[in-house]
């Protein structure tokens, strides 16, 4: 993160490669269970990539690790609105047969069952 914060004030040039760099970052602080550390970094990722990365299937990719970080922290209700979202999205873009599509659907089902919105 303070490696991050020092390129942070620099020119913006290949910003794809700063988005995977924060992407990974985050993801290794959700591993490591550092959820409260994670959090920000996937929220800088998720920024950075509707700004610089016009991918709709990456943004929902980020989006689904953002609403796990927020479902780790006990923020399920924000979690539910983000996942909600991410499989709509997803069935609007690909259809309801889609892997990612049916693998969205299952995080909205755990997402409904652990904000109690059965």
């Amino acid at each position: 993160w303070a490696c991050w914060k020092t390129y942070a004030g620099r020119p913006e040039t290949n910003w794809s490669r700063t988005s995977e760099a924060m992407g990974l970052l985050g993801a290794a602080l959700f591993s490591s269970r550092r959820f409260d550390e994670a959090l920000p970094v996937i929220e800088a990722s998720v920024a950075l990539t509707r700004r610089y990365i016009p991918n709709e299937a990456n943004l929902l990719a980020v989006q689904t690790n953002l609403a796990n970080c927020l479902g780790a922290l006990g923020r399920h209700d924000e979690a539910l609105v983000l996942t909600r979202e991410t499989y709509a999205r997803n069935v609007a873009l690909d259809g309801v047969a889609d892997e990612r599509t049916l693998t969205a659907g299952t995080n909205l089902v755990a997402s409904l069952c652990a904000s109690k919105h059965w």
